[in-house]
């Protein structure tokens, strides 16, 4: 069999990871961001499930592709771990990045109406949305931005 490269983002260990943002890697040109909204491996159980994950993403994702970094934003989406989202964006400067998702979340919050793409035609799963859910999300995490020290580098021991 023959010897795996250990990917990076199981490099980091996960038991000092808190609410923030971080630079998972960079990748020439790219780099991903590591949007935590929650502490992996909590004890209280406390991960996101589908409808919030899938609500956040709608609205998140097509804000943050009509802001000011539009031209350079690759994807969004969620982790499977549901702690968090991943961000990937080219020729990304930290604080321009950190301040449209500060943006983001804002306009999430204060949305008024249906989340985006809630229709059968343009999602493979549009009852599973919920705009509060995405609001509640945005919220609890904007807050634990705007509170957090760690800003883009993981905490250690």
């Amino acid at each position: 069999m023959e010897s795996l490269t250990r990917i990076a983002s199981f490099s980091v260990d996960h038991d000092y990871i808190v609410p923030g943002i971080y630079v998972s890697r960079i990748d020439g040109d790219i780099t991903t961001y590591d949007l935590r909204t929650r502490k992996p491996n909590n004890d209280s159980d406390d991960y996101m499930d589908n409808l919030t994950m899938h609500s956040v993403e709608h609205m998140f994702a097509t804000y943050v592709r009509n802001s000011s970094i539009k031209d350079n934003v690759i994807y969004f989406g969620p982790m499977g771990c549901q702690t968090g989202f991943y961000l990937l964006v080219r020729d990304a400067n930290d604080d321009v990045v950190f301040d449209t998702v500060v943006d983001t979340l804002k306009k999430i919050i204060a949305h008024d109406g249906e989340i985006f793409g809630k229709v059968r035609k343009e999602c493979g799963n549009y009852k599973n949305l919920d705009i509060e859910a995405a609001k509640t999300e945005a919220k609890k995490y904007l807050d634990a931005l705007l509170s957090s020290k760690i800003r883009f580098k993981y905490p250690e021991r």
